[in-house]
């Protein structure tokens, strides 16, 4: 389900990175979500919170209000979890949050695997502890995905100050002097705008945040200039600081083990629809990836710089989530903290044309280097004998591509996103930023920004979670700074 999502004509935005050397010159797709809830409701639905490092970074590098111990509340606040320690888990939030129902025995293999190869066993990847291996907890409602439409959306849609307009393209960002007054939309061939008596919330992700500033006169005024855009204010930041989670995946085929890829065809798949529609459980409800290992690419850093997750099937090695033929289990190799950045730029001044996404995958070689050692991680706990015993190969990398030229060459020609953009919008003070650490535009008065775009930095994992935050933590700011 979630790989027909990745591609959907009418739900996905479908945007496609510009071809870079450093990954092959390949156009690497960019899925975001184009309907209701974004794209929580097209994603793998993993809830991962991130490092409690992450948030403190973020307060030194200028963001006070930002630490670990101000963003908790919001987490909790926005969750429902069963489960976990009271001081770090919420209880009552809109957004249910839960393991998995059911958990194929080649996930418990690479969790006694991964301990066996040296990883502490983690019952609470989102509590106390952010290190080791555990089990994926993910946002899922009952039988079905737990976007932020059919839980935040849906509880506030009775609101008489709440009007949702579908069908609804965001044009321009309108203003008075340095004041935001409102925004022009499409719906078909008619234009519309909206006057705000109070303030404009930008929340239209990191692709669209940028390209919708910079549209509207706001951003670097070589750009503006360039594809024929009054400057409206200068703020060299937007649109830049891009950074995303770049991946390769591990791949084995595997024998006398059950996985996804047998589950989907044949009588298989009549069981786990029987077992969906009777008791809400069953491959059906999985998402994408069933437990993770948060580890270290050097002994010596005091914090995780990688993820590998894990997920009971193979892939075909050229589409993103189309299953291969034969049985097979894979591990996403993801360095968290890419020291690479690119851009997101507009590239005219019709708000309808997509922007240029140039993320600079592998621009630092650093990120080379994680990568290279998360995959040697990967391959110790493929070589345990829990995980050992069901491998027939390793498909990939494999063969095709061996010693360290071969390694480097397989990354770059096979790598793609983990669909994680942040940072275009960045929060802070210095010449880069774009928002203040009230989210408030710099030098926009009635403006701020309030999705996955204000992050400084990336966040150590998946980043619904963070972003969901956001919007809690910003929520409270607005009502705050307006009486």
């Amino acid at each position: 389900g979630v790989a027909k999502l990745l591609h959907h004509p009418v739900l996905n935005w479908n945007y496609a990175s510009e071809p870079e050397e450093r990954t092959g010159l390949r156009a690497i797709h960019w899925p975001r979500g184009k309907v209701l809830g974004g794209s929580s409701s097209i994603n793998g639905m993993l809830y991962v919170r991130g490092n409690p490092a992450d948030f403190d970074g973020w307060a030194d590098m200028g963001c006070p209000g930002w630490r670990f111990e101000d963003v908790l509340p919001y987490f909790k606040k926005s969750e429902r979890f069963d489960g976990g320690d009271d001081e770090y888990r919420g209880r009552t939030g809109p957004m249910p949050v839960e393991g998995y129902r059911t958990i194929l025995p080649i996930t418990h293999r690479f969790v006694e695997a991964a301990k066996e190869a040296g990883f502490e066993f983690n019952p609470d990847l989102n509590g106390a502890r952010r290190t080791g291996v555990g089990y994926s907890q993910m946002t899922r409602q009952g039988r079905w995905r737990g976007s932020t439409a059919a839980t935040f959306l849906r509880q506030a849609r009775g609101r008489q100050n709440l009007r949702i307009e579908t069908n609804a393209t965001a044009g321009r960002l309108m203003f008075d002097g340095s004041r935001c007054t409102g925004i022009s939309y499409f719906q078909g061939e008619s234009e519309h705008v909206v006057k705000a008596s109070c303030e404009v919330i930008l929340s239209a992700g990191a692709v669209n945040s940028p390209h919708l500033l910079q549209i509207s006169g706001v951003g670097s005024p070589d750009h503006l200039r360039r594809i024929g855009v009054d400057v409206r204010h200068a703020l060299e930041g937007v649109g830049g600081n891009l950074s995303d989670h770049y991946v390769t995946r591990v791949v084995h085929e595997v024998r006398d083990a059950l996985t996804i890829n047998d589950i989907a065809h044949g009588w298989r798949l009549g069981k786990a629809v029987a077992e969906f529609v009777l008791r809400a459980k069953g491959p059906l409800t999985f998402g994408v990836t069933t437990a993770q290992v948060f580890c270290r690419s050097k002994p010596d850093l005091e914090h995780p710089d990688l993820q590998l997750l894990f997920t009971p099937a193979s892939y075909d090695p050229n589409v993103p989530l189309q299953r291969a033929q034969q049985s097979g289990v894979s591990v996403a190799i993801c360095p968290v903290h890419p020291a690479s950045r690119g851009t997101i730029l507009a590239a005219t001044s019709n708000p309808l044309d997509r922007p240029e996404i140039r993320p600079n995958y592998l621009g630092d070689d650093a990120d080379m280097q994680v990568m290279k050692a998360g995959i040697a991680h990967a391959r110790r706990i493929y070589g345990a004998q829990p995980l050992s015993r069901h491998s027939i190969r390793e498909r990939d990398p494999g063969p095709d591509y061996p010693g360290e030229d071969g390694l480097e060459a397989f990354i770059r020609e096979k790598g793609a996103t983990l669909y994680h953009p942040v940072g275009t919008c960045k929060m802070g003070n210095d010449p880069g930023a774009v928002v203040d650490e009230r989210l408030r535009v710099h030098g926009i008065e009635n403006l701020r920004v309030a999705d996955a775009s204000i992050m400084p930095t990336l966040t150590t994992g998946n980043t619904n979670a963070p972003t969901i935050m956001i919007g809690e933590k910003a929520s409270d700011m607005i009502l705050e700074d307006n009486g």
